[in-house]
C-alpha cells in the first residue's frame, strides 16, 4: 500500500475528476459518429446497409473485448488497462480523422468498441475506488454519467458542428485526441487502486453463465433488455438518418438532437430511479419502451419530427429504468463468485442485439425500404416488451 501512495502525483480529487473526463471521452466519440454517419453517407455515396453496418460493429468490439478483457484490471491492476484502452481509443479516432472512405470507418469503430470494452468497467471500478471513503456513491454516479452522458453530449455536440462549421471531423476528432491524451497523462499519474493479483490469463477466458438462482429473473428480464437496446440503435443509429431521408430535413444539429435525446434521458432516469423499487422500475420501463417504440414509428408514419423526438425521450425512460432494473434484479441472486458469468450473459444480450438487429435493419432497407424495414424493427422490439410484462407479471404474482 505504501508504494501505491508513493507513485501518487495528483490530489485524489483532481485524479477523480481526471479520471471521469478520460472515461467520458470513450462515449463522446462513440457518441459522435452518430450525425456524422449521416455526413460521411452523402459524401461517399454508399448504401443503407453499409451505414447500419459502420454503427453496429462497434457493438461486436465492445462485446467481444468486455468478454475477454473486462475482469483483465482486477488482476494486473487499473492503469495498465486503462492506459492501453487510451492508447487503442487514440488509434481510432486517428482512424476517422484521416479516413477516406467508410471502409477506415467501419475499421475505426471496431477499434473504438474494443477500446470502450476494455476500458469501461476498470474506469467504473477506478472512479469507485478513487472516491473518497464517505463519497463511494459519487464514484458510481460519475461512472453512469461519463457513459450515457457522453454518448448523449458527443452526438449533440457533433451536430453543432456539422451544422456551423465546415470541417467538422476535423474538429471533432482533433478534439477527441487532445482529450483522450490528457486524459491518458492522468492515468498515468493517477494512484493505482488495485494489486496485482494472479490469474490475468484465466480471467480472459470468456465466462458466460445463468447459475439456478437467477435463470426465472433472467428469463423475465433478457426480452426487454434485449428491446432498450435495440431502442438505443433505433435513436442512435437509425434515427438521426430518418432526419433525412425521411423528414428530407438537411441539418445536422437536428441529426445530432436525433442521437442525443435518449441517452440524455436515461442518463437522468437511471440516476433518479437509483432508489425506486426494482420491480416496479422495470414495469415502468417496459412500458415506457413500448409507448417510445410506437411513438417514434408513429412519428415516422405522421411525418411528424417532434413526435418521433417525443418517442425518443419516452424511450429514454425505459432504457435508463428497465436495464438499472434488470441489474439491480438480478445480482442480489448470484452468488459473489458467479457475478461476473452473469454480466457477461446480461453484455451478450444487450450487444448481440444492439448490434445484430441494426445490421439485419440494414440488410432489410433495400429490398423494402426505409420505413417498412424501421416498421418491422420496432414491432419486434414490442413484442420483446411484452414478454418481459407478461413474465414480469407472473413473477409478481408467485411472489
Amino acid at each position: 500500500m505504501e508504494a501505491t501512495h508513493r507513485r501518487r502525483t495528483l490530489p485524489a480529487g483532481l485524479a477523480l475528476a481526471g479520471t471521469a473526463v478520460a472515461f467520458t471521452s470513450l462515449y463522446l466519440a462513440a457518441g459522435s459518429i452518430t450525425p456524422l454517419l449521416v455526413e460521411y453517407r452523402l459524401l461517399w455515396k454508399f448504401p443503407p446497409s453499409m451505414l447500419s453496418l459502420a454503427f453496429a460493429v462497434y457493438a461486436i468490439g465492445f462485446l467481444v473485448a468486455a468478454l475477454t478483457l473486462g475482469s483483465l484490471s482486477d488482476h494486473i491492476g487499473r492503469r495498465p488497462v486503462l492506459i492501453a484502452a487510451l492508447v487503442v481509443q487514440l488509434a481510432s479516432n486517428l482512424l476517422f480523422l484521416f479516413a477516406p472512405d467508410i471502409g477506415w470507418v467501419v475499421a475505426g469503430r471496431i477499434v473504438q468498441g474494443i477500446a470502450s470494452g476494455a476500458a469501461t468497467s476498470a474506469f467504473t471500478a477506478a472512479m469507485v475506488e478513487l472516491a473518497p471513503e464517505n463519497k463511494k456513491r459519487l464514484g458510481t454516479i460519475l461512472g453512469s454519467v461519463s457513459l450515457t452522458g457522453g454518448l448523449a453530449a458527443g452526438s449533440l455536440l457533433a451536430g453543432l458542428a456539422i451544422q456551423f462549421t465546415g470541417a467538422a471531423s476535423t474538429i471533432i476528432f482533433g478534439a477527441l485526441i487532445v482529450l483522450t491524451v490528457l486524459g491518458g497523462a492522468v492515468v498515468v499519474f493517477s494512484p493505482e487502486t488495485m494489486r496485482r493479483n494472479a490469474g490475468a490469463l484465466r480471467s480472459m477466458v470468456p465466462r458466460v453463465s445463468i447459475p439456478p438462482a437467477v435463470r426465472k429473473e433472467f428469463a423475465a428480464a433478457a426480452p426487454v433488455v434485449a428491446a432498450v437496446w435495440m431502442l438505443a440503435g433505433l435513436s442512435g443509429g437509425i434515427a438521426p438518418s430518418l432526419v433525412r431521408s425521411v423528414f428530407h430535413l438537411d441539418s445536422g444539429l437536428l441529426d445530432g438532437l436525433a442521437g442525443f435525446v435518449a441517452p440524455a434521458v436515461s442518463a437522468v432516469i437511471g440516476l433518479s430511479f437509483a432508489r425506486v423499487d426494482p420491480r416496479r422500475a422495470m414495469t415502468i420501463g417496459i412500458y415506457a419502451s413500448i409507448v417510445g417504440g410506437l411513438g417514434i414509428i408513429g412519428g415516422v408514419f405522421a411525418g411528424s419530427l417532434g413526435i418521433m423526438i417525443i418517442g425518443q425521450a419516452i424511450a429514454g425512460v425505459g432504457f435508463g429504468a428497465c436495464f438499472t432494473a434488470a441489474l439491480r434484479l438480478l445480482f442480489p441472486l448470484a452468488l459473489a463468485d458467479q457475478r461476473a458469468g452473469v454480466v457477461a450473459a446480461i453484455y451478450v444480450v444487450s450487444y448481440g442485439a444492439f448490434g445484430l438487429s441494426i445490421i439485419i435493419e440494414g440488410q432489410l432497407v433495400g429490398p423494402l425500404g426505409q420505413i417498412p424495414a424501421v416498421a418491422g424493427y420496432t414491432a419486434l422490439i414490442v413484442l420483446l416488451a411484452l414478454i418481459s410484462l407478461i413474465a414480469q407479471r407472473r413473477l409478481t404474482r408467485r411472489a
